[in-house]
C-alpha cells in the first residue's frame, strides 16, 4: 500500500504516544507502516526532519490561544498561549521533550514562539527584549512540561517510588515570569506594573 507524508506523521505521532520518544525510531516506524526503513525517505529524508513534522503536528492538534486582541490585554493572551502550550503537549507522551529537542536544534516547532512575539509586540518592552522574553516564556513551559511528564512516567513505570505530585504549580510560576515581563514594559511610562491573574490549570 503506497503511503503519504500525512500517513508516516500521523503514524509516528501514535509510535511517539505509545512507546514514547526512545523507541520512535525510523525502523519501528517501517514496521508499523509495513514498509522498508529505505521507503520512509521518500517522505521525510532523515530522522531530524521526521521528529520536526511530528512536533508541528503535536502542535497542530493542540488547542489555539487567543493571539490577536486588545493592546491593553496582552498579559491574559501571553497566558492564553503559554496554557495552550501546555495543555498541547500534555496530551501525548514525550512531547515536551520532542519539541524541545526540536526548539533547540532550529527544526521548527516555532509557532509557540512566533505567537508570544506577537501577543509581545504589543506589551511596549525596550528594544532588543521581546525575543528574550518571548524564548523566556517558551523555556518555562517547555521546561515545566517537561518535568510534570518525566516524574509522572517515572512513577507509572515503578522508576521512582514518590506519590503522584498533589497538584501544578505551572499557573503560580507562569505569573512570575509574565509579572516580570509586565514590570519591563512599564519602566520609563506613568502607571504601576500590571499584576497578571492566572487560572490555576491542573
Amino acid at each position: 500500500m503506497a503511503h503519504h507524508r500525512e500517513d508516516v506523521v500521523r503514524t509516528a505521532l501514535a509510535v511517539l504516544d505509545t512507546h514514547g520518544l526512545a523507541d520512535l525510531t525510523m525502523r519501528r516506524l517501517a514496521a508499523e507502516l509495513d514498509v522498508r526503513p529505505s521507503a520512509l525517505y521518500h517522505h521525510v529524508p532523515s530522522k531530524q526532519v521526521l521528529l520536526a513534522a511530528v512536533a508541528d503536528e503535536v502542535l497542530r492538534r493542540g488547542p489555539r490561544p487567543d493571539v490577536v486582541g486588545p493592546a491593553g490585554a496582552w498579559p491574559a493572551r501571553l497566558v492564553d498561549v503559554a496554557g495552550c502550550l501546555r495543555e498541547a503537549l500534555l496530551a501525548y507522551r514525550d512531547a515536551a521533550e520532542l519539541v524541545s529537542t526540536v526548539v533547540a536544534f532550529g527544526l521548527g516547532a516555532d509557532r509557540p514562539y512566533a505567537d508570544l512575539v506577537a501577543v509581545l509586540d504589543d506589551a511596549g518592552l525596550p528594544d532588543g527584549l521581546t525575543p528574550t522574553a518571548a524564548r523566556t516564556l517558551l523555556h518555562f513551559v517547555l521546561g515545566h512540561t517537561l518535568d510534570e511528564q518525566t516524574h509522572l512516567q517515572a512513577g507509572a513505570a515503578g522508576a521512582i517510588a514518590d506519590a503522584p505530585r498533589p497538584g501544578s504549580d505551572f499557573a503560580v510560576g507562569l505569573g512570575l515570569v509574565v509579572d516580570g515581563i509586565a514590570l519591563r514594559a512599564s519602566v520609563g511610562r506613568p502607571g504601576t506594573p500590571v499584576r497578571v491573574e492566572v487560572d490555576d490549570r491542573p
